[in-house]
């Protein structure tokens, strides 16, 4: 049987298959151009099909309308049960091409607490921190920045609102409430129940647990066992197609049975359906809106801070600037208190607006707010600095990470392990709640934090001295101080590697010449044999190696490392048609082993 077997429900639908961009349209479950024609005539906010946004009225005016109708149409604020059986959602054309991606936890007793040994001889102070980042001085617009105020707190209610109760007399269905299990379906609850209980266990068989329960399945688990599943279902390194439809599909379970979802897991939906491919687009801010629209005008539960703070993400990394700042001043409106994830949000999304003094400013804002700095904080400034054309301020923000490391005896290293990380940051959110209500303790808590590079540090210095400044030098550099940091080198780094070659090799005088290009190729294909964790091979990958291949050694050459790559992966059909697209139309254009030229003097060489 199929892993995403059909039922009666709207993601069913599309479980056969991973959903491309376009079926995201699934989620619309109102019909956005008869929201903005029922506000002006004061009809009912939910009648309609679903419609894009795009092809009636802008994102932004729909959020503001959005917002209107959520003050005008209070009478379906309420968690009705009518509404979740009522939601129903167009069907998906099984012939829309599928489209591949690229590829506060508690633990349990006993099992170590990744950050107890986390501590450093010293303190950093404020002025330190503020110094592993370029504070220019003079002219400069740092201290009016950012452009976006902060949020005033604590505003005064606009009235009453609805708010989603955490007190267990308040769940719905009771606690303890479930249907009655024949023998059969009390062993598989058993089995679930067990599952959960092992949190490194993989989201996958956790679901296909589930999913041996008879339908409708959802009324068969206590509320304590829903929100269980849920939460270890949401909790991914990395989302993608398969994991999104994974969460949609019980969530959608939750819904037919008319199964209130909490604040959290709908945000975790929104997240999802924002965050599943590697380049959120229109589409994905599309669909996050609509998901934060269901959330707050059907089912009647609030958005959180986290909530909006989704909403921001996918709205800035899409390049829906406007739409951030309105966003931004609906997180102000609703008195929304700023903590960690909003402070690094800001400093991305001046990153994304090529803006350098915004970044620093907001930099500044997170520690002037008392939050704790630590690696992720500062991998944020290095991609906002190199995103506004200002590397060398990048680089000296590393070459400060990597000397507060060491020079401090005892510094540790970020884990590795996502769920360490994970829980690290929730540790650090906390410290930061202490430090506001016992400044004495802040140095002391910001003395525990980690600095040190890791993975993500080097992926972005790499990925830009190797594919954008062609500076193998430097890219060589970076790669030989993984090893200080006992860092393995990841597939990530081999694909900006031959993504440079295929853009800077080919030519004379260059760094990026065949030779080095033969020994990268080695390393790959050995770390391949030998299994070394993080090491993979992609269609964008096998395509850059092709490229490269055919800009630095010719069509002979290429079609020889086409065949090393077959022996060493089996491509899907889809991976498969997109390379030979790629193979083909090498081979139909001139050999540049033959043509290259000297990008000096424009002679053949």
């Amino acid at each position: 049987m199929s892993l995403f077997c059909t039922h009666y429900h709207s993601s069913g639908l599309l479980l056969s298959k991973i959903a491309p961009r376009q079926a995201l349209s699934f989620l619309y479950a109102v019909s956005l151009k008869r929201d903005a024609h029922a506000l002006s005539r004061g009809t009912d906010c939910r009648q309609g099909t679903a419609q894009m946004v795009s092809t009636t009225i802008g994102l932004e005016a729909w959020f503001i309308n959005s917002l209107a109708s959520a003050g005008n149409c209070r009478r379906h604020s309420t968690r009705s049960t009518q509404d979740h059986l009522a939601l129903q959602r167009p069907y998906l054309s099984t012939k829309i091409r599928q489209r591949s991606s690229l590829d506060f936890l508690r633990y349990k007793h006993g099992e170590p607490n990744p950050v107890q040994e986390f501590n450093f001889p010293e303190n950093r102070t404020r002025e330190e921190l503020l110094e592993l980042v370029d504070q220019y001085s003079g002219n400069s617009y740092t201290d009016q920045l950012p452009l976006i105020d902060l949020p005033k707190l604590y505003q005064p209610s606009d009235g009453p609102h609805l708010t989603v109760s955490d007190k267990p007399e308040d769940e719905w269905p009771p606690p303890h409430h479930a249907w009655p299990a024949d023998e059969s379906t009390k062993i598989k609850l058993q089995a679930l129940m067990l599952a959960l209980q092992d949190y490194s266990k993989d989201p996958q068989e956790i679901y296909q647990l589930y999913r041996a329960l008879p339908e409708p399945r959802a009324p068969y688990l206590e509320s304590r066992i829903r929100h269980k599943m849920l939460r270890h279902l949401s909790i991914m390194e990395r989302k993608d197609e398969h994991s999104m439809l994974r969460y949609l599909s019980v969530v959608d379970d939750m819904k037919g049975s008319a199964i209130p979802l909490s604040s959290a897991e709908w945000t975790s939906a929104v997240s999802f359906v924002a965050r599943y491919v590697p380049r959120s687009t229109e589409v994905e801010v599309e669909a996050a809106l609509h998901m934060w629209r269901e959330m707050e005008h059907v089912a009647g539960v609030r958005g959180s801070d986290a909530t909006f703070n989704v909403l921001f993400d996918v709205a800035c990394k899409a390049g829906k600037f406007v739409l951030a700042e309105m966003i931004y001043k609906e997180m102000e409106a609703r008195g929304f208190e700023f903590n960690r994830y909003h402070h690094v949000s800001m400093i991305f999304y001046y990153g994304l607006q090529k803006n350098g003094d915004g970044a620093r400013a907001a930099y500044k804002a997170l520690v002037e707010a008392g939050e704790m700095v630590d690696t992720v904080v500062l991998n944020a400034m290095i991609s906002a600095l190199i995103r506004a054309h200002e590397p060398t301020a990048a680089e000296n923000v590393y070459e400060r990470m990597k000397k507060a490391y060491l020079e401090r005896s005892g510094s540790k290293l970020q884990p590795r392990r996502f769920r360490d990380r994970r829980h690290i940051t929730q540790i650090l959110k906390e410290w930061a709640l202490i430090a506001k209500t016992n400044p004495n303790m802040k140095q002391e808590l910001q003395s525990r934090s980690i600095i040190a590079p890791d993975l993500d540090t080097f992926r972005i210095l790499v990925n830009y001295f190797a594919v954008e400044a062609g500076e193998l030098d430097k890219t060589a550099k970076f790669l030989e101080e993984m090893k200080w940091f006992h860092l393995p080198v990841h597939g990530a780094l081999f694909n900006a590697l031959l993504k440079g070659f295929a853009l800077h090799g080919g030519v004379r005088y260059t760094h990026w010449t065949e030779k080095r290009l033969e020994s990268v190729w080695r390393s790959l294909l050995e770390a391949l044999d030998d299994g070394v964790e993080g090491i993979y091979l992609s269609k964008w990958m096998a395509t850059w190696a092709l490229r490269a291949f055919a800009k630095c050694s010719g069509k002979s050459r290429t079609l020889v490392a086409w065949d090393e790559l077959k022996r060493k992966w089996k491509p899907g059909e889809e991976d498969m048609s997109f390379i030979m697209s790629n193979l083909r139309q090498i081979l139909q254009s001139a050999d540049t082993a033959q043509t290259r030229r000297d990008w000096v003097l424009g002679e053949p060489m």
